[in-house]
């Protein structure tokens, strides 16, 4: 069966990829390994990930997208490419129709960069949508009633507040504080308490077995390892879930602070709307542990973590792909 559609979300820290009758196929870091003496790109995603760092110093990571916008277009496209033919398979021949997401707040210029990369990387057709909306439609929401919804969105570089209302936007706010100034917040902590450097996936690791927004949780430590400041040598220290809950809870702050303000600016009847259907949390930075639960302490409205919130968007664009086939069926019936 040929491949003509393709959802991709394009995030700082990951890129997954749905494809129309298959689901998601691949859910990969953003990040290719670039070796500079030979000016050459080496590998793209996960099998990239895994050579940063175990490699000669001139083989680098570069990530090509800096708070959810691309920041190095070529390396955007030659990655792009990459996941379109490997989505195809046996079917390069065909050019897919690609929707990619992009935050509420970019540029049009940023926007069009989005858009010129689909094309470039081999799309027949790119939908570029905003992404409060197939984060709404991926965790289940209906947005094209006239009611409000709320959704917040905390991916890798950037968290994203959004009012839904009749199929768009009403109101949002992004903010670049999401799952990697949690991660960055848990280096810097480590540094500044125990004077040991430890690395951004040593950070997240932390985060996923013991983070915890919620003062509440039961107390765990796990060890980390990391370099001595002072002496340079590998040093183990123990770090329990209340110091980890103390580095990332001005982070914390900072979003329910985002979502404070764009529930001040959002119209009374939508307001009321969200309170009784309560605020929608996706992306990979929703799950860490005890952050609905926080927010809707701080908001005094309920909140609910959506199902597999690291993946709404991808399967958000999925299900608008299909809306737009649907439509498009209408139209020749017509």
């Amino acid at each position: 069966m040929p491949v003509t559609d393709i959802g991709i979300d394009l995030g700082t820290a990951s890129i997954i990829v749905y494809v129309r009758g298959k689901g998601i196929l691949y859910q990969e870091p953003s990040v290719v390994a670039y070796d500079r003496d030979a000016n050459k790109i080496l590998a793209f995603g996960t099998e990239a990930a895994q050579c940063i760092g175990r490699m000669p110093g001139n083989i680098v990571g570069i990530r090509p997208l800096k708070d959810g916008v691309i920041s190095d277009f070529v390396v955007t496209e030659r990655m792009l490419r990459y996941f379109i033919r490997k989505s195809m398979g046996n079917w390069n021949i065909l050019k897919p129709r690609i929707c990619i997401c992009v935050p509420s707040g970019v540029s049009d210029i940023e926007r069009r960069a989005v858009e010129e990369a689909s094309y470039r990387a081999g799309a027949r057709d790119a939908v570029i949508v905003r992404e409060p909306i197939v984060a709404a439609m991926g965790a289940g929401v209906d947005i094209t009633r006239a009611s409000g919804s709320m959704i917040v969105n905390i991916g890798g570089g950037v968290s994203e507040i959004a009012v839904l209302s009749l199929g768009g936007i009403v109101i949002a706010q992004s903010i670049r504080t999401a799952g990697e100034a949690f991660d960055e917040a848990i280096c810097q902590y480590i540094h500044d308490i125990y004077g040991l450097i430890i690395g951004s996936q040593t950070a997240e690791d932390v985060k996923i077995q013991i983070g915890s927004a919620d003062p509440d949780r039961s107390l765990r430590q796990v060890p980390v390892t990391g370099r001595d400041v002072d002496a340079g040598f590998p040093r183990t220290v123990s770090i329990t879930s209340d110091q980890v809950r103390e580095a990332v809870s001005p982070a914390v702050r900072r979003i329910i602070e985002a979502i404070r303000v764009v529930m001040e600016k959002t119209p009374p009847d939508l307001a009321a709307d969200i309170e009784k259907r309560g605020i929608v949390l996706t992306g990979g930075g929703a799950m860490l542990d005890g952050l609905e639960g926080e927010i809707a302490k701080a908001t005094g409205i309920r909140t609910i973590l959506a199902d597999n919130p690291q993946q709404a968007v991808a399967v958000g664009t999925g299900r608008y792909i299909r809306a737009m086939a649907d439509f498009e069926k209408q139209k020749s019936f017509r």
